[in-house]
């Protein structure tokens, strides 16, 4: 759930900023909850790399860049759980990351819909990929526009959604929908409300007879989850798959649900094409499950155990019976398990799931409600901060056994507490990457950790251009930030133009990131320098003993990443090591050291057949975007590393399973060869040094 400042009585489009006790109420009652040298002169000067702007090979009959490399395609595209990773055609470690598509869906301007049209979902897509670098986005879907009848769902409806999903999909995005909802339903709420919800039907809510909402002493939507009774009998019903009088008959409200669910999952797998469908990394069934009330006797923990799983293993079976059946369900816990205020906090995250199976994802969303009430954090976001909270997803997805996905975290830009969005944005995203605070991590990089998969919310392209009838009241048209209970979490809008902008600092939202791994992560760091205001935020200084890697990085943007290759058989080559390279990352002055070699300025990636020419490449993302990614090959034609490690000593060891680096700098001084192979040799101590074991 998304978590703001408090709504205020008002009509027209006006938003109102809450006061500050109304901030904290509102937050205190809502839950969110790493050969020898290989320079780019040993093939070629880098000047006359970089000559070749084009792509074009020496000799010719090589790969060029961009779409149609050997490792692109669906086997790049299809990602599996894999323990308590993702992992994808490739048998590459795949990183999920990027933002929701979107709060639109709550909206009723668009019917449902994310986008007006599909060239405004195409749009978008380029957007995200050009502006950020995601490569996955959670896509909202709606419950009430798919099933506006009860057992009758709108084709129109599904083939407007496929439309859309699909630009997502070709634009070289994964995606993954996710039927939401909030406060249950739209309809419960009465034209002249301080709030709204969206999720169930307008015939599932006048069949269950509710009560006129009302949330009583309410300075904060959430509220309504644990306050409104409308809410929350409507809520229980659900769980309890109450049976409903409609026209069609007795219906079970969960049983429409599924099968609603069913059907769109079936034409998706129609319509979409089989390159489209499968970038489809699985489904969200329900977004922030909460039970409403619960009954004598039960708690949080045992209405998980007892009425959450059997839902989600009977929309197993539909995605089943609609031929999803190699995508993984991802699976949202009791929405209050993480919350980090104290009294607010409920148990559960699968506790008495044991392992949850190898088709699920452990999927969680996480707000700084610290943060975001003002006085329980009065000051900004400092180095580590949400170390802890996100740790406890770790702890989770080991012990369930598979692997996690923030779907949604954020911090409102609008309101008393934006000034903290900034450094609560880069705790957040630090603690996605590593464990361990900035102060820490050259230190004790061996307990970094996974990287989490995460969606920011969110991606609005109408942010703070919408003309929403709240409720259906003309007298309420909401048009600023979300348009949606007074919230302005997006992380882009239009500018006068029309063109896609972002509304936070670039260096913050476009993140080095390791995207594919050949191998397995064992640490990852990135300093993105970004600012609060005129301050640049560095919280993540190079140590004393490592000079000539200081002097490299200098004041610029950089990231670490430590890895341990897993032999292939056969002499199989494996598919390279992908990260994201931010557009500020100029390829001809990004710097790279690596047990790989080195590189100023890494040449364009070429190769004879499935061999690469240059261990350390660079070529634009998938999908026709302009945004590029980093290559780091394990074997390369000529090169001396030929896919070993570097030792302490800067000797090649043997191929396969064998521990790897990549410093990834984004240049802006001179990096002569002495200077990077200096550089590299502080690296190879350190690593050999810092206890990542073999």
């Amino acid at each position: 759930m998304v978590i703001s400042g408090a709504r205020t009585r008002h009509g027209g489009g006006g938003r109102r900023r809450a006061g500050a006790v109304g901030i904290v109420l509102g937050a205190l009652m809502t839950a969110g909850l790493y050969g020898p040298d290989t320079t780019a002169s040993a093939a070629e000067s880098e000047d006359a790399a970089w000559a070749r702007a084009d792509g074009a090979a020496p000799g010719g009959g090589s790969a060029a860049p961009g779409d149609g490399l050997w490792f692109d395609g669906r086997a790049a595209a299809e990602v599996t759980p894999d323990g308590t990773r993702f992992t994808d055609g490739h048998g590459r470690e795949v990183v999920l990351r990027g933002f929701n598509v979107s709060g639109e869906t709550k909206l009723h301007e668009n019917r449902g819909l994310p986008f007006a049209s599909t060239a405004d979902a195409r749009a978008s897509a380029e957007a995200l990929r050009h502006l950020t670098g995601g490569n996955t986005v959670r896509f909202l879907l709606s419950w009430a526009y798919a099933e506006p009848e009860p057992g009758r769902v709108d084709e129109a409806y599904l083939t407007a959604v496929t439309e859309q999903m699909g630009a997502f999909l070709d634009a070289g995005l994964r995606v993954y929908p996710d039927f939401h909802q909030d406060l249950y339903s739209r309809y419960l709420f009465h034209r002249d409300s301080w709030y709204t919800g969206d999720g169930a039907p307008r015939w599932a809510v006048e069949a269950g007879g509710y009560p006129r909402e009302f949330c009583g002493i309410c300075v904060h939507w959430g509220q309504n989850i644990t306050q409104n009774k409308a809410v929350m009998n409507a809520s229980r019903d659900f769980w309890h798959n109450r049976v409903l009088p409609t026209e069609a008959g007795p219906l079970g409200v969960q049983d429409a649900f599924l099968a609603t669910a069913e059907k769109t999952m079936a034409h998706l797998k129609e319509h979409l094409t089989g390159d489209q469908f499968a970038g489809i990394a699985g489904f969200d069934p329900y977004n922030e499950p909460y039970a409403g009330t619960y009954r004598d006797g039960e708690d949080s923990r045992s209405w998980e155990r007892d009425t959450l799983q059997p839902f989600y293993e009977r929309f197993r079976a539909r995605m089943d019976a609609a031929g999803w059946e190699d995508k993984p369900a991802f699976l949202e816990p009791n929405m209050f398990w993480n919350s980090n205020i104290g009294f607010q906090h409920e148990e559960g995250g699968f506790l008495d799931a044991g392992r949850l199976g190898p088709r699920s994802v452990f999927n969680t969303h996480f707000y700084d409600q610290r943060a975001i009430s003002g006085l329980l954090m009065p000051g900004k976001a400092r180095d580590g901060q949400n170390l802890g909270d996100f740790e406890k997803v770790r702890e989770r997805s080991a012990a369930t056994g598979v692997p996690a996905v923030v779907s949604e975290f954020g911090h409102p830009l609008n309101g008393l507490t934006a000034d903290k969005a900034p450094t609560v944005l880069k705790a957040m995203y630090q603690a996605l990457d590593s464990r361990l605070p900035g102060r820490d991590w050259w230190r004790r990089a061996a307990e970094s950790g996974p990287v989490l998969s995460a969606q920011q919310w969110q991606w609005d392209l109408y942010s703070g251009r919408h003309r929403e009838l709240m409720n259906g009241n003309p007298d309420k048209v909401l048009t600023e930030g979300d348009a949606w209970n007074d919230e302005d979490l997006s992380a882009v809008e239009r500018d006068a133009s029309g063109e896609p902008v972002l509304r936070q600092d670039e260096r913050l939202l476009d993140r080095l990131y390791p995207a594919a791994v050949s191998g397995r992560t064992l640490a990852f760091v990135y300093e993105d320098r970004s600012r609060d205001g005129n301050r640049t935020l560095t919280w993540n200084r190079i140590p004393d003993d490592l000079p000539h890697v200081a002097e490299l990085t200098g004041s610029g943007r950089y990231g670490m990443l430590v890895w341990r290759s897993e032999a292939t058989s056969g002499g199989a080559e494996p598919a390279p090591t992908e990260l994201h390279l931010p557009r500020g990352f100029d390829p001809q002055r990004t710097i790279v050291v690596s047990d790989f070699g080195t590189a100023a300025g890494p040449p364009p990636y070429t190769a004879d057949g499935r061999t690469a020419r240059h261990p350390i490449a660079t070529a634009p993302e998938a999908g026709g975007t302009d945004a590029r990614r980093l290559l780091l090959s394990p074997t390369a034609a000529g090169g001396a590393s030929e896919g070993g490690a570097v030792r302490e000593d800067g000797a090649a060891g043997e191929p396969g399973g064998r521990l790897h680096f990549a410093l990834i700098a984004e240049g802006g001084a001179a990096a002569p060869p002495e200077l990077r192979d200096q550089a590299r040799r502080e690296l190879a101590r350190w690593a050999a040094r810092a206890g990542f074991g073999g």
